[in-house]
C-alpha cells in the first residue's frame, strides 16, 4: 500500500570485469547503521557471494522523494585513497529491492590526455532511484547519477565540493526517490530486468551460428552411421561366408576384428577405476538433464538468486544412489572382488578433485576478504550434506547394484591366453583417437559454449534451455557415434584393448574445453587479478573433468552396445 516502507538491502561490491571477485558494501567507508543486520540467505545465494544488509535508505512505496540526507562523514586520508583504488578498479555495487537486483558504479574515473595527462578520480555522493510499480508490487528499480556531479578525490587534499576538517574529507550522500508506474504486471516483472543492460549485452543470439552448428553435427552423424552400416554389412557377408567354408583357418591371415572374438570381452586392467568412472558419469549425466529439465519448466528466473547453485548440490546429493548403482553392479558384472573399495573410490573420484579445489580457491577468497568465501556455517552445511546424504546414498546404491548384478552379457568365450596384439600403425594410438574423439564433440557444443561461459563467468541471465537440451542430445550422440567408429577401426587392428580406450577418446574432449576456457580468458574476457583467476581456471578444470567423465561413460556404453551386436550377429562355433 502507499505509504508502506520497502526495505532496500545492500549487497556487495567488486571489480566490474571481475564477476566472481566480490566485497561486502561496508568495507567501503560509504553511510552504514549503528548496527548491521544481515538478511537471511538461501544456500544458493551465499554460495553467489550475497551477503546482504539492511541499508540506511527510506523508501517508501509510492512515495517521491527529493535529495534527501542519508549521512555524513568525514573520510580519513587511508579511506579517501581507499575510494580511490576502488574507483580506479571500476567497482561497481549491488543493491536488492524487493528480489530486483540494483547495480551502479562506485564512482566516476576520467583519463584524457597525454602531454599533459589528466587523471580524474570522482566518487558518486548523490543516488536517484528510479522504481517502477504496478498496483501494489514493484517491477523494477535502477539508479542513476546522470542529475549529479561526482565529488573529486584529489590526492593530498580535499576536493572541490567537500570541505577538509582536521586533514579529514567532510562529504554529505543523498539520495531522491522516483515512482513511476509500469503497465507489466507481477508475473511479467522478469522481462523487464532482461532487457535491463546496465552489463554489457553480449549475450546476442547467434541462430544462424547455432543452426550452422546443428548441421553440421547431423551431416557428421549421418556419415559416421552410414560408413559403418555399408562397411559392417561387407564384413558380416564375408566372415559369414569363411564361417561356412570352415572355421578351422579362422586364425589364419589377416580377418580383421573377427579374429580377436575370443579376446574383446577379456576384462580391463583398474576394474574398479574403470567402474567408478562410468558410476560417476552416470550420476553426471542424471543431474545435467535434471538442471536442464527443471529449467525448462521455469523453476529458475532472474529474480530467485543462486536457485541453480541450491538445485545443483541438491541434485547431486541425491543422485550419488545413481553412481554408487551403476559402478558397484558393473564391476560386480566383470567379477571385481572388493567391492567396498569400489564404493569408496566412486564417492570420492569428483568429490574429492572438488574439495581440493574449493580448498585452495576458497582460501584466496578468504585472503582477500572476499564474499565468495564461504562461511563456516555453510561449509558445514555442505559437508553434512555429502557425509549424511551423498555418501550413504552411494553406499545404499552400490549395494542395491550389487546385489541384483547379472552376469556380463558377452556373445563369445575369452580364451585363457591373451592373443598376440600386432604392432599398430601411428594414426591408431591413443593419443589420435584422443585428439578426433575429443575435438568432434567439442565442435558440436563450440557455439553454445560461449553462451555458457558468458553466462557463468559474466553477467548473462541464460533463457536459451530449449537450445541447450538440443545441444546436449547432440553432444552425446557425436560422442557416442565417433566412438563407435574409432572402436571400430581399432578392432579391425586387431587390438581388442578397447574399454579404456572408448573412455578416453571422446573423453579428452573435456581437455579441449579446459583448452577453449583459457582462451577465453585471454581473448573474451577483462578478467585479471589473483582471485578472479584462481575461481577461472580452478572451477573450469572441474568443469572439464565433469564433461570427460559424462562422455567417457556414453563412449563407453556405446561402444560396449556396438561389439555385443557385432560378434552376436556372426555366426560362432
Amino acid at each position: 500500500m502507499q505509504g508502506d516502507p520497502v526495505t532496500l538491502y545492500v549487497n556487495k561490491v567488486g571489480p566490474y570485469h571481475n564477476p566472481q571477485e566480490t566485497y561486502h558494501y561496508y568495507t567501503l567507508p560509504v553511510c552504514r547503521p549503528k548496527e548491521v543486520h544481515h538478511k537471511s540467505l538461501s544456500l544458493g545465494e551465499v554460495l553467489d557471494g550475497d551477503r546482504m544488509a539492511e541499508s540506511l535508505y527510506e523508501i517508501k512505496f509510492r512515495e517521491n522523494t527529493e535529495k534527501k540526507l542519508l549521512c555524513q562523514l568525514t573520510l580519513t586520508e587511508k579511506e579517501v585513497d581507499q575510494l580511490r583504488e576502488a574507483i580506479e578498479e571500476l567497482y561497481y555495487f549491488e543493491f536488492v529491492l524487493d528480489d530486483i537486483p540494483i547495480w551502479g558504479f562506485v564512482g566516476y574515473m576520467e583519463e584524457s590526455g597525454f602531454l599533459p595527462h589528466s587523471h580524474k578520480v570522482g566518487l558518486w555522493t548523490h543516488l536517484d532511484f528510479n522504481i517502477e510499480y504496478n498496483g501494489n508490487s514493484v517491477i523494477f528499480a535502477n539508479v542513476s547519477v546522470k542529475d549529479s556531479k561526482p565529488v573529486p578525490l584529489e590526492e593530498g587534499g580535499a576536493g572541490h565540493g567537500a570541505v577538509g576538517t582536521g586533514g579529514g574529507l567532510a562529504l554529505s550522500f543523498t539520495y531522491s526517490v522516483h515512482w513511476f508506474e509500469s503497465p507489466l504486471t507481477h508475473a511479467r516483472r522478469a522481462e523487464r530486468l532482461r532487457d535491463y543492460s546496465f552489463f554489457p549485452k553480449t549475450l546476442e543470439i547467434h541462430w544462424l551460428s547455432i543452426i550452422n552448428s546443428l548441421v553440421l553435427v547431423v551431416l557428421l552423424l549421418g556419415f559416421v552411421i552410414i560408413i559403418l552400416m555399408r562397411v559392417l554389412k561387407n564384413d558380416f557377408a564375408r566372415y559369414n561366408v569363411e564361417e561356412e567354408g570352415g572355421c578351422d583357418d579362422l586364425d589364419q591371415g589377416d580377418n580383421g576384428w573377427k579374429i580377436i572374438h575370443t579376446d574383446v570381452f577379456r576384462f580391463p586392467p583398474y576394474k574398479s577405476l574403470l567402474c567408478a568412472v562410468l558410476g560417476v558419469g552416470a550420476q553426471f549425466l542424471t543431474l545435467a538433464t535434471g538442471i536442464i529439465v527443471m529449467a525448462l519448466l521455469g523453476m529458475f528466473n532472474v529474480h530467485r538468486h543462486g536457485a541453480i547453485n541450491s538445485a545443483a548440490i541438491m541434485l547431486y546429493a541425491l543422485t550419488s544412489c545413481v553412481s554408487g548403482y551403476c559402478s558397484c553392479s558393473f564391476y560386480t558384472q566383470i567379477h571385481g572382488q572388493r567391492w567396498v573399495w569400489n564404493i569408496i573410490l566412486t564417492s570420492s573420484l569428483f568429490s574429492a578433485p572438488l574439495f581440493l579445489t574449493w580448498s585452495v580457491v576458497n582460501s584466496v577468497h578468504w585472503w582477500s576478504g572476499s564474499t565468495q568465501a564461504l562461511p563456516a556455517s555453510t561449509v558445514l552445511l555442505l559437508l553434512g550434506a555429502w557425509v549424511l546424504v551423498g555418501f550413504p546414498l552411494t553406499v545404499i546404491g552400490g549395494i542395491v547394484g550389487k546385489n541384483r548384478a547379472g552376469n556380463f552379457q558377452a556373445p563369445c568365450r575369452t580364451r585363457n591366453i591373451a592373443r598376440q596384439i600386432p604392432t599398430q600403425p601411428w594414426y591408431k594410438h591413443t593419443a589420435v583417437h584422443m585428439a578426433i574423439g575429443g575435438f568432434l564433440p567439442f565442435s558440436a557444443i563450440s557455439v553454445e559454449l560461449y553462451y555458457i561461459f558468458a553466462t557463468v563467468w559474466g553477467r548473462e541471465h541464460y533463457t536459451l534451455y530449449g537450445i541447450l537440451l538440443c545441444v546436449f542430445a547432440i553432444l552425446l550422440s557425436v560422442g557416442a557415434c565417433i566412438s563407435v567408429a574409432l572402436t571400430y577401426f581399432l578392432l579391425s587392428g586387431e587390438d581388442y584393448r578397447w574399454w579404456w580406450r572408448s573412455v578416453l577418446s571422446t573423453g579428452s574432449t573435456g581437455l579441449f574445453i579446459f583448452v577453449y576456457s583459457v582462451f577465453y580468458y585471454r581473448n573474451r574476457s577483462s578478467m585479471s587479478g589473483l582471485v578472479q583467476s584462481a575461481e577461472f581456471f580452478g572451477y573450469s578444470l572441474l568443469t572439464a573433468l565433469v564433461f570427460s567423465l559424462m562422455l567417457g561413460t556414453v563412449s563407453f556404453w556405446a561402444s560396449l552396445v556396438f561389439i555385443r551386436y557385432i560378434y552376436r550377429s556372426l555366426k560362432m562355433d
